[in-house]
């Protein structure tokens, strides 16, 4: 285990932190909020962190093996969440750290799970700093980190294989470096586009920058307590469509630019994607619409709320816990489903689904007929043996690891629809769930220790499950 790579890696990402920990304290002054002190106090702490690790931790070989790219993932998202729940504490709008804590790995994980009853009550600085976390979560803390640093080795690849959501990540061009500034160069255009069309239906700077901020990460954090329910039709639709795009995966927004649009519309993930949102919505609609005054009004609820499950943001238009049980349980469902891999979305991912029917089919004909070489075809390639292991023992391991969460939270008294809904909506980075934790209700309720498990299974669901897990083994950090 490179040691020395590991933190000097981390002492860089807690200086860039405390750059990005500016931006609240520049809206905070703008606002003439007290709190300003309180995010400039946590970024000189975190720059200070940053420099002493750097200066501590100078490695000969920058090499990064893939032992070295999980632990680094692991401490660094953990570092940052640790570090990016200061603020809420010192300026008052999150009193308990406990809570503040929750409320950092929700923004960073992009889950929007919040702790907060009255979300109108804090200052601006928080509130953006909230959404923030979003944006910088969404394409990955060490993606934005590799796009922006410099002498990153292409073995760095390891770190964005344990950051990047889906069954396989690669490169989109030769380097690492060159494909991080790719992704977010993408990932900031679609941003900026979402935030002026929201101007130009009224929206204010502020709603518009966090808004965007929250669908771009898939995050979902409002900065009103009925979310989006109080912004008018256009803004809704606006957000609704720009969560479905920010659940596509970004390597065909690339191929898009680059002019292969065979290649993009021959996706088989995007066209599942697309029906799953279409089909899901069309039910709802059709079971919801007895609700409501029109059937413009039914449509517009039943998209908004599909598409923020979907792509697991989390952002509401209406209480779906008040809706009947068949549009509740396609909620429910959609809550493991996620969006696409390779994009900000959390969940299954669409591709894994895949791949398990095509298994399944595969098994089909195993039993029919004994003696047929078959395999499974996915994006017009022969998937790997070891790809679909791979995707196997991933949904053995995430069922089990909802499961014990589920067993380590079921003593709170809040039935067991909150609570396992809870942990799914934790788990796969949704953020509202059912029942007592439903869209215009919070986690605030729940103890200490329960709020502790479903930030870690907040942070599993993130990085899904194995970096995590192999960073915590002691045989990780073995000098083997």
């Amino acid at each position: 285990m490179n040691y020395k790579v590991i933190f000097n890696t981390i002492g860089r990402v807690a200086v860039a932190e405390a750059f990005l920990l500016l931006l609240p304290t520049a809206v905070s002054l703008i606002y003439g909020e007290s709190c300003y002190m309180a995010f400039l106090l946590t970024a000189m702490f975190s720059f200070l962190l940053g420099v002493l690790l750097h200066l501590c931790f100078k490695p000969k070989n920058h090499v990064i093996y893939a032992k070295e790219g999980f632990a680094i993932v692991t401490l660094v998202w953990l570092g940052m969440s640790a570090i990016g729940a200061v603020p809420f504490v010192l300026c008052g709008d999150i009193p308990s750290y406990a809570d503040a804590f929750f409320e950092t790995v929700s923004g960073f994980t992009t889950t929007g799970a919040s702790i907060l009853r009255d979300v109108e009550s804090l200052n601006h600085g928080t509130l953006f700093w909230r959404s923030f976390s979003h944006w910088v979560g969404g394409m990955g803390v060490l993606v934005f980190v590799m796009a922006i640093i410099p002498n990153v080795s292409d073995r760095s690849i390891h770190i964005m294989r344990a950051e990047m959501p889906g069954p396989v990540v690669g490169k989109i061009v030769p380097r690492v470096k060159d494909t991080a500034k790719i992704l977010y160069l993408i990932y900031i255009a679609l941003t900026a586009v979402e935030v002026v069309m929201l101007l130009c239906g009224g929206m204010p700077v502020f709603d518009s920058l966090v808004h965007s901020f929250g669908t771009a990460g898939t995050g979902g954090f409002g900065i009103k307590s009925d979310s989006i329910a109080s912004y008018s039709p256009y803004h809704q639709w606006v957000i609704a469509i720009f969560m479905l795009l920010f659940g596509i995966n970004f390597n065909l927004y690339y191929l898009l630019l680059i002019k292969r649009f065979r290649s993009v519309f021959r996706s088989t993930e995007l066209w599942v994607y697309i029906a799953i949102a279409f089909v899901s919505s069309a039910i709802i609609t059709l079971n919801v619409f007895p609700m409501y005054k029109n059937s413009s009004d039914a449509i517009r609820q039943s998209v908004f709320q599909v598409s923020s499950i979907l792509t697991t943001t989390g952002y509401s238009t209406a209480d779906f816990n008040l809706w009947p049980s068949l549009s509740k349980g396609i909620i429910f469902v959609l809550m493991f489903s996620g969006g696409c891999a390779g994009s900000t979305a959390g969940g299954l991912k669409i591709s894994r689904t895949i791949m398990m029917f095509k298994m399944v089919g595969r098994e089909f004909k195993r039993m029919l007929h004994p003696r047929t070489v078959s395999t499974v075809r996915f994006e017009g390639k022969t998937v790997e043996e070891q790809t679909l292991q791979g995707v196997t023992v991933y949904f053995a391991v995430y069922m089990l690891c909802i499961l014990t969460t589920f067993l380590l939270i079921c003593h709170e008294p809040f039935g067991m629809e909150t609570n396992f809904t809870a942990t799914v909506s934790c788990f796969n980075n949704v953020g509202p769930g059912l029942a007592g934790v439903g869209p215009m209700s919070s986690y605030a309720d729940y103890s200490v220790l329960s709020k502790l498990v479903l930030s870690f299974a907040m942070l599993l669901g993130r990085l899904e499950i194995f970096p995590l897990l192999i960073a915590l083994s002691p045989s990780t950090w073995t000098k083997k």
